[in-house]
């Protein structure tokens, strides 16, 4: 891991008011820019910042300063730390809060469900758990399995989207492709469809005669007023 300076701009604040360093050296050293730098000196910004002495934390030397003053070219460097602290590396599962370790058994459920080519590996840095618990929801043995609910792990907040995206990715590289049997349905053969009865009929050929609608209606009319003078 990188060596990174601590609290750049109130190295600044200090580096300012201490030191006769140009802007530029203090705005390279703690990465900020010379206007900003400038805005420290006249007042303008970081009013309410307490300098921090670098010498004092160990990551400037007094020799440093002193060669940066008498070379307006020359870049601070930080100075070698005595003692170094190894990078953590996690090992193990996931860290999973207490509130929410109650929700690993239905989110394990639904893993398995809708992503069986993960392995307990995966699932395990996934959510937090152990290869016994995944085994035993696999196998129905899991002691509150009749009560269990599948559940995406993302909207439980056990992991984010990112993180099973790429573990399915990495679940997926190197499987075969799904052959026509495995996803069920398939495209008939052209000779079969030929076979099925054709029913679909154009919408001009069901439209009807417009005289025959005008002959229907007058014969209606006329049986009607042949009904009226009946009854007189």
């Amino acid at each position: 891991m990188a060596q990174q300076l601590l609290m750049p701009k109130a190295t600044a604040v200090w580096l300012v008011d201490n030191t006769a360093l140009s802007f530029e050296q203090i705005a390279t050293f703690c990465k900020l820019h010379p206007l900003e730098v400038k805005a420290i000196a006249d007042g303008e910004s970081a009013q309410g910042i307490k300098g921090l002495d670098p010498i004092a934390t160990g990551q400037l030397s007094r020799d440093e300063i002193a060669r940066a003053e008498g070379n307006p070219n020359h870049k601070l460097k930080l100075s070698e730390p005595k003692v170094r602290v190894p990078d953590s590396k996690r090992k193990g599962p996931r860290y999973t809060p207490v509130s929410k370790r109650q929700d690993r058994p239905n989110a394990i459920l639904w893993l398995v469900r809708n992503h069986a080519e993960l392995k307990d590996a995966q699932i395990s840095r996934l959510v937090g758990t152990t290869k016994s618990t995944i085994e035993q929801i696999r196998e129905r043995t899991h002691w509150n399995s009749t009560n269990l609910t599948a559940m995406d792990p993302v909207t439980l907040g056990l992991c984010t989207q990112i993180d099973l995206d790429l573990e399915v990715e990495r679940a997926s590289k190197g499987r075969p492709l799904p052959t026509a049997a495995e996803l069920g349905a398939t495209l008939e053969a052209s000779k079969e469809t030929e076979k099925l009865p054709f029913s679909y009929e154009r919408e001009e050929e069901k439209e009807m005669d417009a005289d025959a609608v005008f002959a229907k209606l007058k014969s209606l009319k006329s049986d009607r007023k042949d009904e009226d003078d009946d009854q007189y």
